[in-house]
């Protein structure tokens, strides 16, 4: 499976489809945060009153992190999430750094969840797992087909030890 997740053209084409659904879904998710403004703070209150109970929805360690960075920091959290929602949806659907905008969805996907709120995140999990272990074939019809090349030419060259030149004898 994984194999055919990372080298066959009609996995690639599947590839697609998944990118186009998560991208539609990050990339509108942000923009209605970008223009209809965005303040975390309520979710994040609501996610710390979670964390109480016989059974919480929110374990402690994520709620340590919720009232002791994220709420002190909530103004980095309302850049970051709908800008970083906006720009995964992006990447996704031009397929430009799919593994890299993939795991950045996944990062926000479980962050929702350890928050306390599934919704459609374990869907959208799913189906990134399945983009990030087709690797590059994710974006073989998108513009990685252009970009990694350039980028794996790129750092070859910089990995490439330095040879002196042989001396004459």
């Amino acid at each position: 499976m994984v194999k055919w997740l990372r080298e066959h053209t009609s996995a690639s084409v599947i590839m697609v489809l998944f990118r186009l659904y998560l991208g539609y879904a990050w990339i509108t998710a942000g923009w209605h945060k970008i223009t209809e403004g965005f303040d975390a703070s309520g979710f994040l209150k609501g996610a710390l009153a979670k964390a109480v109970g016989e059974h919480p929805a929110v374990q402690g360690w994520w709620a340590a992190f919720i009232e002791h960075f994220a709420l002190p920091n909530v103004g980095l959290f309302n850049v970051l999430v709908p800008w970083g929602e906006f720009l995964v949806g992006i990447a996704l659907i031009l397929g430009i750094f799919t593994t890299f905008a993939a795991l950045m969805g996944a990062v926000m996907n479980f962050a929702f969840m350890f928050s306390g709120t599934t919704s459609t995140n374990p869907q959208m999990v799913l189906l990134t797992v399945f983009i990030l272990v087709a690797g590059a074939n994710a974006g073989r019809y998108g513009l990685d087909h252009w970009v990694l090349p350039y980028i794996r030419k790129f750092t070859h060259k910089m990995h490439r030890p330095h040879r002196p030149a042989m001396s004459q004898r």
